[in-house]
C-alpha cells in the first residue's frame, strides 16, 4: 500500500491546502472553463491534481451547485451459484461467488431494459456511474450489463465494501444454516445476528456510511468535471437483495416493522429513486402503485412517496405517518375529548 501511494504523490513533492510546491518536477498551473485556477503536477507520467471536484463553480450571484442526478437505480445481482444450489456456500467463500449462465442473461437484460429506460426521458447527455459490491457475482453482473453501454455514456465506477452482502459466517455447514434461519423467523429478521456474521441491523449501520458517501458525492457533483455537471446523470448501485432494502430504509427512514415486511428484489431486477418535481429521490415517479405494494410498501410507505415527489431536499414532512402519530397511543384519547 506504501508503494502505491508513494507512485500517486512522490516524496518529491509537497502537497499544501493553496499549492504544490515541487524539488525535481515541473508545476503547471491549469484554468478551467470559469477561470478558476488550481494546480496540478506531472510526476513520472502520473498527472497530480488539487481535487478540482471539490471547487464548486463561482457565479456573480455566488456558488452554484452541481445538479443533482437524475435517477439512483438499484441492481440486485443475477443468478448465482448459490441460488441455484446452497451447498456451493459449503465449499466456495460468499465472496467468490459467482453468477450462473441464467445470472448473465438477466444482467444483460436488467442493462437493455436500464438503457431503454434511461433514452426514454434521459436528454441527450445522459451517462451512468456505477456502484458495485466487491463479490463476484456483482462484478460479473456489472460487466454483463454494462454492455448495453459504450465507453462514453460511463462516467466512472466504484467498488464498494459497504454494498457487500449480509455476512453468513464464511463458509456455511448447510444444515446448521437451516436452523439459524428458522430461528431468525423467530427472533425477527431485522435484529437476528448469524454466529461469526452480522444482522440486517449491522448491514444498517455501514449502509448509513454509505449513504453519507454517496450524498456528499452528489453534493459536490463528483461523477463528471465542474462545470460540465449534467442533470441527466444516473447513478447505478449494483449489490445484493437484503443490502438494497436496508438501503432503501435507511434513505426513506422507514421502521423496523416496514423493513421486514418487504420483499426481496428478483435477480436483475431493478428499483428505480427517480428525481421528483422538487428535487427529493422517489420510488412513485417510476414505479406504481402495485409494484410498490408487491415490494411490501404499506399505505403510509405510498402516501410518504407521493410527498417525496413533490418535495425539496431538506424539507421534512411533520405530517409523516411513518415518524409521526403512529407512535403514540393517546391522541384518540384526545381526539374523543376534543369531540365531546
Amino acid at each position: 500500500m506504501s508503494n502505491l501511494f508513494s507512485k500517486i504523490y512522490p516524496p518529491s513533492i509537497t502537497i499544501n491546502h493553496q499549492k504544490l510546491q515541487q524539488n525535481s518536477s515541473t508545476i503547471r498551473c491549469c484554468s478551467n472553463s470559469n477561470n478558476d485556477e488550481h494546480f496540478s503536477t506531472e510526476h513520472n507520467g502520473w498527472i497530480l491534481n488539487s481535487f478540482p471536484e471539490k471547487n464548486l463553480v463561482q457565479h456573480q450571484h455566488g456558488i452554484i451547485k452541481p445538479p443533482r442526478p437524475k435517477r439512483i437505480i438499484l441492481v440486485r445481482h443475477g443468478e448465482s451459484e448459490g441460488n441455484v444450489d446452497e451447498s456451493v456456500y459449503t465449499r466456495v467463500a460468499d465472496p467468490k461467488v459467482g453468477l450462473t449462465e441464467e445470472g448473465v442473461i438477466e444482467a444483460e437484460g436488467c442493462g437493455r431494459k436500464m438503457r431503454e429506460m434511461i433514452e426514454k426521458n434521459g436528454g441527450d447527455d445522459w451517462k451512468v456511474y456505477f456502484y458495485v459490491s466487491p463479490y463476484k457475482r456483482g462484478i460479473e453482473t456489472l460487466r454483463n450489463l454494462a454492455k448495453s453501454f459504450e465507453r462514453s455514456r460511463i462516467a466512472g465506477v466504484r467498488e464498494e465494501p459497504r454494498l457487500r452482502e449480509q455476512d453468513f459466517g464464511n463458509f456455511q455447514d448447510r444444515e446448521q444454516m437451516k436452523i439459524e434461519k428458522a430461528v431468525r423467523a423467530r427472533y425477527g429478521r431485522f435484529f437476528y445476528r448469524f454466529p461469526n456474521g452480522e444482522s440486517a441491523a449491522d448491514v444498517y449501520d455501514r449502509i448509513t456510511g454509505f449513504r453519507e458517501t454517496l450524498r456528499s458525492d452528489i453534493d459536490i457533483g463528483r461523477f463528471e468535471p465542474p462545470g460540465q455537471q449534467s442533470p441527466n446523470m444516473n447513478l447505478v448501485i449494483v449489490s445484493h437483495g437484503l443490502t438494497l432494502r436496508v438501503f432503501l430504509m435507511r434513505w426513506y427512514k422507514w421502521t423496523v416493522e416496514q423493513f421486514e415486511g418487504l420483499h426481496n428484489m428478483t435477480n436483475g431486477g431493478m428499483i428505480v429513486m427517480e428525481r421528483g418535481y422538487g428535487g427529493r429521490y422517489c420510488l412513485s415517479m417510476h414505479h406504481t402503485k402495485e409494484e410498490l405494494q408487491k415490494f411490501g410498501m404499506t399505505d403510509e410507505m405510498l402516501i410518504d412517496q407521493e410527498w417525496q415527489k413533490i418535495a425539496k431536499p431538506g424539507e421534512l414532512n411533520y405530517d409523516c405517518l411513518i415518524t409521526g402519530p403512529s407512535y403514540f397511543t393517546h391522541f384518540d384519547d384526545e381526539d374523543k375529548i376534543f369531540e365531546l
